[in-house]
């Protein structure tokens, strides 16, 4: 398992624009590398988007990925929310999250459902014909943690509820793990530091 934390700092709405846009990118390209990928939103979104998100990557090749995200990522686009502004570049950065050392709280059975689907999963390369993967759905929070590493669906059903325990534990943390990376001053030097990848346009397109 392997955690990043997005966040578009002390920039304006438009690097909230930017940073939805990229957990999409970022998901499909999980999903294309074989990996399960659950998200977590920041606190106090608006209506641009969250400011902050938790991807958690689970795969053999979870760190691998996670490594080459890791650093400032640059949109490159007139502001769609404000047509006349002289600002064409904005910014979100990513940064890595150590493993937590507290082990989540049990959850209680009656709060969670379950839904079984394909385990080759969204961007799998080979479909199978029985539903083994799980997806475990919390009702008071609305997060969900899916699995699909085993074949059996009851393994998938007990990794999927561990990782959604995980999850929630990672919510009510998550205030604190942004401030811990130091996100504020973290933003204003990445600006001006290399970006790791860049996109351009409205539809989000890598440069």
């Amino acid at each position: 398992m392997k955690r990043l934390l997005l966040s578009s700092g002390r920039g304006p709405a438009e690097c909230r624009i930017a940073l939805r846009k990229l957990v999409g990118v970022l998901q499909q390209e999980a999903w294309s590398c074989g990996l399960d990928i659950d998200l977590v939103e920041g606190p106090k979104p608006d209506k641009h988007g969250p400011a902050s998100v938790v991807a958690v990557l689970y795969g053999e090749t979870a760190e691998g990925f996670a490594g080459s995200w890791i650093g400032s990522v640059q949109w490159i686009v007139q502001s769609p929310i404000r047509p006349h502004h002289k600002r064409k570049n904005w910014f979100v950065g990513v940064f890595d999250i150590p493993q937590a050392e507290d082990m989540p709280r049990a959850l209680d059975p009656a709060d969670v459902r379950f839904e079984a689907f394909r385990a080759g999963g969204p961007g799998g390369q080979h479909q199978n014909k029985t539903e083994s993967a799980v997806r475990a759905i919390h009702g008071p929070t609305g997060l969900s943690a899916t699995a699909r590493d085993e074949r059996s669906q009851h393994r998938n059903k007990a990794l999927a509820l561990t990782r959604l325990a995980s999850l929630i534990k990672l919510q009510e943390d998550i205030a604190v793990l942004t401030e811990r990376q130091a996100m504020h001053a973290s933003h204003d030097r990445l600006e001006r530091g290399r970006a790791v990848r860049r996109f351009k346009g409205t539809e989000f397109h890598p440069v």
